[in-house]
């Protein structure tokens, strides 16, 4: 069955009352909705360098091959959100 994209399922719902923790305005939950996107960008980022290299973050199995991780840089991402 397909919903209306205006109705929030279960598990929306759950992560909707999770959100509004803490929040006394709507500033409050704009700047963690903020945190979140850059949150999961960061782990999507994160999941496609691994699948790219072919091992994990901070896993032995890419020392001395010439194709390790060898830092790290703080990136900008500008969305709706603004910039994360």
């Amino acid at each position: 069955m397909r919903q209306s994209k205006n109705i929030l399922t279960y598990k929306e719902m759950e992560l909707v009352g999770l959100l509004m923790q803490d929040c006394q305005s709507t500033g409050d939950i704009q700047s963690k909705l903020k945190r979140l996107f850059a949150g999961t960008i960061e782990q999507m980022l994160e999941a496609e360098m691994e699948e790219h290299l072919g091992y994990e973050k901070h896993s032995i199995e890419g020392n001395n091959t010439g194709n390790s991780r060898n830092g790290y840089n703080r990136k900008t991402v500008i969305s709706d959100y603004g910039e994360s």
